[in-house]
């Protein structure tokens, strides 16, 4: 939202805020808040009309929250994304950009990932973000409606809060400041490509502005780290010794992560630019800050 601000667009926001915070658009009077649901469809199309391009993130999200409620997951993940783009196509938008997941691979067979991996998901998470993403392309060859799916891997950064289903980053984090143990599943050896929020922002704002494209893409770091060396590299740079504790191995993780990029990079000159030992700094010096992540 900030920086399609920044470069001179008008932007309305739709959003539940179920995960969100009301706060964060207290400073953009000028962003147009529809407080709905995606699986509202009038929500949808009020939000949707005489709209250009549709960045649609609203998502159920996170292997362990789908497989403990794979029915919720559908209705917000499937339907709501339905919902957008039948939308999209009654009010003659021009492109979709949607946040898919490296969760549609499920375990992987080779590394780097790249966009032609085989999609086995392990979870209803990424069958249901599979299932969007294929009805996105869809709708892009049946209709006047361009689809870019941008693939993300694991995403974090600033206004990142806490949630227990969440991204692995904001869960440490929070731990560390209640003064709690951090948690491993499993050995701690399983790798993880994180992108910073920034870089994944860059991809969509690119990607939405890409006229007649459209297809899935990888948006990564093409690095990748073991989860004990985030745990420890967390520990040290919050200034905070941290118990760390090891649990058995979760139903619906996969073992490694790190992705190909250069699809994105020749399609839309996408190229990451903060280094997550960066990017970890930062988030940890607002975290600190942040109440809200960090009650």
């Amino acid at each position: 939202m900030r920086l399609l601000l920044e470069r001179g667009h008008e932007v309305t926001v739709l959003d539940n805020l179920s995960s969100g915070y009301r706060q964060n658009l207290v400073s953009f009077p000028q962003v147009r808040h529809i407080e709905g649901d995606i699986r509202d469809a009038k929500a949808v199309n009020e939000a949707v009309d005489g709209v250009e391009v549709i960045f649609h993130l609203a998502a159920s999200v996170g292997n362990t929250r789908s497989i403990e409620n794979p029915i919720l997951d559908s209705e917000i993940n499937v339907i709501g994304t339905l919902n957008v783009l039948e939308a999209a196509r009654h009010h003659h938008a021009k492109k979709i950009v949607f946040s898919s997941s490296a969760g549609i691979f499920g375990e992987l067979k080779t590394l780097p990932i790249r966009e032609d991996h085989p999609v086995e998901p392990d979870s209803p998470y990424g069958a249901s973000k599979l299932a969007a993403e294929k009805m996105c392309l869809a709708y892009s060859k049946l209709y006047d409606l361009d689809a870019i799916c941008l693939r993300y891997f694991n995403v974090y950064g600033i206004n990142q809060r806490y949630d227990a289903y969440g991204n692995v980053i904001p869960i440490f984090a929070h731990r560390l400041f209640k003064g709690m143990p951090i948690t491993i599943f499993g050995d701690g050896e399983q790798t993880r490509d994180f992108v910073n929020v920034r870089d994944v922002a860059e991809a969509n704002y690119r990607a939405g502005m890409q006229e007649g494209l459209s297809g899935a893409f990888n948006i990564a770091s093409a690095t990748s780290v073991t989860i004990n060396h985030l745990a420890h590299f967390m520990c040290e740079a919050s200034g905070i010794k941290g118990a760390i504790d090891y649990a058995a191995p979760r139903k619906g993780d996969v073992r490694d992560s790190l992705a190909d990029i250069s699809a994105a990079g020749k399609a839309f000159g996408y190229e990451p630019s903060v280094q997550l030992e960066e990017g970890l700094r930062a988030y940890l010096a607002w975290a600190r800050e942040d109440k809200v992540a960090a009650s």
